[in-house]
């Protein structure tokens, strides 16, 4: 029997209020309720997708592991968003990329594969979305490699500690966790990390960073 209910519909789809009631009804005959726990695989890189999924709550993570092992997170896909390496590959019949893990407990809509390439074919809006959030994460993607390649790692780290710093709270992440989110060593970002500390920049304990000096981190920014 289909758990689906409007509002699970509504929370994943950013698009339901541009849906006609017939193209909720299909959702409603195709969409299946999916429910993946914190650190199950969504999908393994060289994967058939067999399903779109279009996620009601929780969080994954979309990664690349390189030949030296070292982890790089692409993007994340939040509530009422979907993946957009997944609808390339269901669209160019491909396999996919990257790894994609749940990090916080998931509710997602699956959509069979074939279904999304139908509807892409015959409605605009899914044309329209598809499109959309292919364009959206693409200059995400962009911005992450000229990242990567071209500024300094304690331009990034500054960067990326100002970001996800709120309220003066402590910040709990590990350093191998900063490590895959800019694709660089542990031991690299423990160092620079450490850097940061004796320069009374910040405070470190095990899995926890104080951002003691947000102006100077942002003037590191700017560099």
């Amino acid at each position: 029997m289909n758990s689906l209910i409007r509002s699970d519909i509504d929370r994943a789809f950013s698009i339901a209020p541009d849906l006609s009631q017939g193209q909720i009804k299909e959702i409603e005959r195709h969409g299946v309720k999916l429910s993946l726990e914190p650190g199950q695989y969504v999908c393994w890189e060289g994967d058939t997708c067999g399903h779109l999924p279009f996620v009601i709550n929780g969080l994954v993570r979309v990664y690349k592991v390189g030949e030296n092992g070292r982890e790089l997170t692409l993007y994340r896909i939040h509530p009422g968003e979907s993946c957009i390496l997944t609808v390339s590959c269901i669209l160019s019949a491909k396999e996919f990329p990257a790894h994609a893990v749940v990090e916080e407990s998931v509710q997602a809509i699956g959509i069979p594969a074939g279904i999304i390439a139908d509807w892409t074919d015959k409605y605009e809006v899914w044309r329209r979305f598809a499109f959309g959030m292919m364009s959206s994460r693409l200059d995400s993607i962009i911005e992450l490699v000229d990242s990567v390649t071209f500024k300094r790692l304690d331009i990034r780290l500054s960067e990326y500690l100002l970001a996800n710093s709120t309220d003066d709270k402590p910040l709990k992440r590990t350093h191998q966790d900063i490590a895959y989110e800019l694709g660089s060593a542990r031991e690299v970002v423990s160092r620079v990390l450490k850097d940061f500390e004796h320069r009374e920049l910040i405070s470190l304990e095990r899995g926890i960073i104080h951002i003691l000096d947000h102006q100077s981190l942002l003037n590191i920014t700017k560099n």
